[in-house]
């Protein structure tokens, strides 16, 4: 069964900062409390590695499939992997140097052992996003009053 959730928040930084923050996919360790490690391995492509329950890790490689400088950002996994999942992310510039940031994901969880983990994982997967969301707020926020740029 395939699950979508969506969910926005408003950051307090210009849309550049918040695009290159979020684009460079090696900082979500930063702020998503699940993810152990992303590593890129090629111009489109990262490897994940995701915390489960009791030590358990959740592996999968990403494919960047659309990167709209400014604007969008949208994936999908490759090949075989412990999870399915896809989605983008939307920036929107608004007044007063602040961004909206949209999430839309897809995700479809494997039968078997891998499948009970993830759906331990995704045991609330709304207010997982939600709370990864604030974190990348905070998080954005911070490196951009503290001058730091952030490249992709």
């Amino acid at each position: 069964m395939q699950d979508q959730i969506t969910r926005s928040i408003i950051v307090k930084a210009p849309v550049s900062h918040v695009y290159n923050l979020w684009a460079n996919f090696e900082h979500f360790p930063n702020f998503m409390k699940n993810i152990k490690s992303v590593r890129k391995t090629g111009d489109r492509t990262s490897h994940w590695v995701m915390e489960g329950p009791l030590g358990k890790q959740v592996e999968w490689e990403a494919e960047t499939i659309r990167m709209e400088e400014n604007q969008r950002v949208a994936w999908n996994n490759r090949g075989q992997g412990d999870i399915t999942t896809s989605g983008q992310v939307t920036f929107k510039e608004l007044p007063y140097g602040e961004t909206e940031v949209t999430v839309t994901m897809q995700y479809v969880p494997p039968a078997g052992k891998a499948g009970e983990i993830i759906a331990e994982i995704f045991s609330d997967p709304e207010k997982q996003l939600q709370e990864d969301l604030h974190n990348f707020k905070l998080y954005a926020e911070r490196t951009f009053s503290e001058g730091r740029a952030v490249g992709r």
